[in-house]
């Protein structure tokens, strides 16, 4: 078995509060979760539909023996203890409307350079879609693939919803749920890669990106999904 990724003292922090209260919550499932690098950069490429969404995906990383690092919004550092860890654990503050939006990207531009391993929400926020597709993206996501050399790697997880729905304000914790990620192949974005990354592109980009997590997203649902995104475009 590959040597797990150290994260220090605040990851382990991290870990003997989450790992407890994601399994008595809920139940693991992970599909394909080998196609996570055990080593070196990668940029993990997600879904967002419950404010849950981080515990079980932290947890799922780590059981794929890596350290995540997640861009997450920058008010969650203002939080007694869980900003400690946030900022011990090495997370990346995302600063929106402000001077400060542009070192968001750049934080997480080093974690890549230094051979780390990133989750993004390229959503920005959990979906508003009544049946928790993915809404419209922005296109940081694209900058952040197209401007390292590391996977790209598409990842959907369904059954947070399920648990806890923000917009219908339902926490319903029984019967247990089961909580699933499905890991798909890396991107191959080859094809976009030393052009002048215009909007265009970079929507071109953010979309195909998301495209494949919607359709790993219907592998686990299984049903047909949506054409197209939820809600309007994002810059």
């Amino acid at each position: 078995m590959a040597k797990r990724e150290k994260g220090g003292f605040w990851v382990g922090v991290a870990a003997a509060i989450v790992y407890p209260m994601s399994f008595v919550l809920g139940r693991h499932r992970i599909l394909h979760g080998e196609r996570i690098p055990r080593e070196g950069a990668a940029l993990l490429v997600m879904n967002h539909i419950s404010h849950l969404d981080p515990c079980y995906d932290a947890v799922f990383v780590h059981r794929c023996r890596r350290v995540p690092h997640f861009l997450a919004k920058h008010s969650l550092w203002n939080v007694p203890v869980m900003g400690s860890i946030l900022k011990g654990a090495k997370q990346i503050p995302v600063y929106r409307g402000s001077s400060d939006a542009q070192q968001s990207l750049r934080a997480a531009h080093e974690a890549l350079e230094s051979g780390q391993l990133v989750v993004i929400y390229p959503e920005g926020t959990i979906t508003k879609d009544p049946d928790g597709w993915p809404a419209n993206s922005r296109t940081g996501v694209a900058r952040l693939a197209l401007q390292h050399d590391g996977p790209v790697i598409p990842v959907a997880r369904w059954g947070t919803l399920d648990l806890y729905n923000h917009y219908l304000k339902k926490f319903r914790p029984f019967p247990r749920k089961t909580i699933t990620h499905l890991v798909g192949e890396p991107v191959d974005l080859s094809a976009y890669r030393g052009k002048e990354e215009t909007l265009p592109l970079l929507r071109e980009v953010t979309d195909l990106l998301m495209t494949g997590v919607k359709d790993h997203l219907a592998q686990i649902r299984e049903q047909q999904a949506p054409d197209g995104f939820y809600g309007p475009r994002k810059a």
